[in-house]
């Protein structure tokens, strides 16, 4: 048992598209495939579950091809994965994974007996599903459908059911568990809302394409972390230093804004320590 600096070498990405149907997911996880192989699609499979739609776009590129038949448990999924992985894939396209939340939930509904203690059989055979894709040696997109989400609201001593937005069919808190998460909506434009590379975070809706895939493939490839980051701001020693690397991680402002304050200050304390004529009586600054 031993304490060890943190490290990223290079990763593999583990992210999720989700929308309803007709948003083109498999489209777009095919691009993205593109981008992270450099454009060879015999490193590509699609384990699919949709019913062939895997193969309506073959023109792309001579990608591969595992279809899974029902029934969609946890089981199988992880047998198809390692079907990918001792072939060599470096994609993984998983289309898509709401099929296994589908079986779990029709799992559960048949267990006689206490509705909420019987998920504790539940809960194992999800994890081992999640943490198979998480793990993979391989790069893992996973498509998850939405639906129309509602909650009751009372009104005039009435519950009213009122739309809130579209809710993957997957277990809720799943989307946490992957490195990007893009919406994707119905005319192909797509968003994130989960981002852990900094990549996309707070960024214009876009469509997605190869070159997404490849910057994504860059990040990977790059060794850079968030932990790195704020190694660098801690580092500074100066506000111009500090500046300069203030500029440089405009991606990740918002998560490093905290870090760069604390720093800030840091620089401010030392150099009034220093030199304190070079301060106002107020002790203000200007921003970096």
């Amino acid at each position: 048992m031993y304490l060890r600096q943190s490290e990223r070498k290079k990763a593999k990405i583990k992210m999720a598209l989700q929308g309803s149907a007709g948003s083109g997911k498999t489209y777009s996880s095919l691009l993205l495939a593109q981008g992270l192989t450099n454009g060879d699609f015999s490193k590509i499979a699609i384990i699919d579950t949709e019913n062939g739609s895997a193969d309506l776009y073959a023109h792309l590129g001579n990608y591969n091809v595992l279809t899974l038949i029902p029934p969609f448990t946890p089981d199988n999924y992880i047998k198809a994965i390692d079907v990918c992985e001792k072939a060599g894939i470096e994609v993984v396209i998983i289309d898509s994974i709401s099929h296994c939340w589908d079986y779990l939930l029709d799992y559960h509904s048949s267990l006689a007996g206490n509705s909420f203690t019987n998920w504790a059989k539940i809960t194992p055979l999800q994890k081992a599903f999640t943490d198979k894709i998480l793990h993979s040696d391989a790069h893992v997109i996973s498509t998850m459908r939405t639906k129309q989400d509602y909650v009751l609201n009372q009104k005039d001593g009435k519950y009213i059911p009122e739309k809130v937005g579209l809710k993957a069919v997957q277990k809720d808190g799943l989307d946490y568990e992957f490195t990007i998460v893009f919406d994707v909506d119905i005319k192909h434009f797509a968003v994130s809302s989960k981002d852990r590379t900094g990549l996309f975070m707070g960024k214009p809706e876009f469509i997605i394409n190869s070159a997404t895939g490849r910057k994504i493939l860059e990040w990977c490839n790059s060794g850079t972390n968030l932990q790195d980051a704020r190694e660098k701001i801690k580092s500074t020693k100066n506000l111009n230093e500090l500046k300069v690397l203030y500029n440089q991680y405009s991606n990740w402002r918002e998560l490093l804004e905290y870090d760069f304050k604390i720093q800030k200050d840091t620089i401010n304390s030392k150099e009034i320590l220093l030199n304190p004529k070079s301060f106002s009586t107020n002790g203000g600054t200007n921003h970096y």
